[in-house]
């Protein structure tokens, strides 16, 4: 009793601060508060949910019955659409908090929206090496089927809640991706409903323009309801080199050589300062010296980008060999380093092991309760960008992020860039190696000024002929847009298909200049 009375005058107290403060004030500059009493445990909800109904479509079997009458009853919703006029554009009913992206889709109170329902591992076909699944399952859920059957995917996108359309529909981006290329190239085919209501298959040899056109499209060219991608074999551990390094130049020289071995299953890089790096190469293997085994993923761990940190601290090299599962989320439970914003004490030992097991919460649930003061906050102090330049600007493009941003950890992640038609591929005719970086946290730029420093941002990856993810905020007007992005094929398909007036142009969609 004595306990229940405590709890009860703590929640009081708590109540009364509250009050006094505001609940506004509170949940911008004490937003820990509001997350870890609520949102965390909300967020284990979630996965509960979500855990229960991966178990019981995949003991039922019901997944490849349900898929076909679902796909339907989108093409039914498409097609009552073109009988009430077509007046309106459509979308996806999915709700804009649900989506990882930090930006508001306030699209979806216009149009149309068009409900899917499609969440589910549909197939795995052993002799093609190739997994079918629908739009919405979402990495941590494909890797915790495929895993105990031996397989995995090609590129891993960090996050758990990153989903297949996403990825498909924007990007996605993983350590593999030095040999593999981003989330698209590992696709071998694409389902989608198109605007009149029919649905089509296309691959590279099946409709092979709409299957170039889709990646990087964001739902602007019909609705994708299933995808095949492809499969290799799953080992237990990937064996990690951490290499601390110093000096810009030699950051960039070991890092560019690593990129190019193709012996290296994975490589990264986390800058610290403008000066100070780690590198760390990995390889797979199912053998591990049981004294070097990490299982950073467990709930009590060090957030990895801190464990990695160490090393630089020390400036010694070391080996450790993380379960593959593990090495893949290896960022989610701090959200890359994200986290430490919202629960600075959240890699505390204490903090870990007692409520660790609640980490992360949801990103969905932060952007539904941010409300409008601390949307403003984040968007005028913080920044959430992925640029993707080519290997060869790597020195001069790190040199930019420090002057108009100065964010640091930064995100390091080779990837190769096959000359494929589409919205994005090499100025050149061959294949080319890029690198995404990643700058998540508040800029200690001085002249920092979120629409001016990211437009001069932008302004800088088209010169050297890049391309920013476009999940992030984008200031950039239509004709910088399409001289950063390949829109003759895209634009081409959207005439054939008359998608005009089914649904917004990309542009439109995500881009501030066209929002605002």
């Amino acid at each position: 009793m004595s306990a229940l009375w405590s709890v009860g005058a703590g929640l009081l107290l708590l109540l009364l601060w509250v009050r006094h403060r505001g609940l506004e004030a509170v949940l911008v500059h004490h937003r820990w508060v509001f997350v870890c009493l609520f949102l965390l445990p909300l967020s284990i909800l979630f996965d509960i949910y979500y855990q229960l109904r991966a178990w019981a479509v995949w003991r039922l079997h019901s997944a490849p019955r349900q898929h076909a009458q679902r796909v339907r009853h989108i093409q039914e919703q498409v097609r009552e659409w073109k009988k009430e006029g077509s007046k309106r554009y459509m979308c996806t009913g999915r709700p804009g908090w649900l989506t990882v992206s930090l930006r508001v889709g306030k699209y979806k109170k216009t149009h149309k929206n068009i409900m899917i329902n499609l969440m589910d591992v549909l197939e795995v076909d052993s002799e093609r090496q190739v997994v079918r699944v629908e739009p919405l399952v979402s990495m941590g859920q494909l890797t915790a089927y495929l895993n105990p059957m031996g397989w995995t995917i090609p590129v891993v996108p960090e996050l758990d809640d990153l989903t297949v359309g996403g990825l498909i529909m924007g990007t996605g981006i993983e350590s593999s991706s030095h040999i593999y290329g981003l989330f698209q190239h590992t696709c071998v085919a694409y389902e989608l409903v198109l605007a009149d209501g029919s649905l089509v298959r296309c691959s590279p040899t099946e409709n092979s323009d709409l299957f170039y056109a889709v990646p990087w499209s964001c739902g602007t060219l019909g609705f994708l309801v299933a995808a095949e991608i492809k499969m290799i074999p799953a080992k237990k551990y990937v064996k990690i080199h951490y290499k601390p390094v110093r000096g810009l130049q030699k950051i960039c020289e070991k890092f560019t050589e690593e990129s190019k071995k193709k012996e290296n299953n994975f490589v990264e890089g986390l800058m610290y300062s403008l000066d100070e790096a780690v590198i760390m190469t990995g390889v797979l293997t199912d053998e591990a010296e049981q004294s070097k085994i990490n299982r950073i993923g467990n709930y009590y761990k060090p957030w990895f980008f801190k464990h990695v940190e160490k090393y630089l601290k020390a400036d010694k090299t070391g080996v450790e060999y993380i379960p593959s599962r593990h090495y893949y989320h290896r960022h989610t439970r701090s959200i890359f380093w994200e986290l430490q914003d919202i629960i600075p004490f959240g890699n505390n030992p204490v903090f870990r092991y007692l409520f660790g097991w609640m980490v992360p919460p949801k990103i969905s649930l932060l952007k539904l309760t941010q409300g409008e003061a601390i949307r403003k906050l984040y968007e005028q102090h913080h920044v959430v960008q992925d640029m993707l330049v080519p290997m060869k600007s790597l020195e001069k493009s790190i040199q930019t992020f420090h002057v108009d941003l100065n964010v640091y950890p930064i995100w390091l992640c080779p990837f190769i860039l096959p000359n494929n038609p589409g919205m994005v591929h090499p100025k050149g005719n061959e294949t080319e190696l890029y690198v995404d970086i990643g700058a998540y946290g508040e800029p200690k730029s001085k002249q920092f000024e979120a629409r001016a420093s990211m437009r001069q941002m932008e302004k800088f990856v088209r010169s050297v002929h890049g391309f920013q993810m476009l999940y992030a905020d984008c200031y950039m007007t239509r004709e910088e847009f399409w001289d950063m992005f390949d829109g003759s094929l895209y634009h081409k398909l959207r005439e054939q298909m008359n998608c005009k007036d089914a649904f917004p142009e990309v542009y439109d969609k995500i881009c501030k200049a066209a929002r605002h």
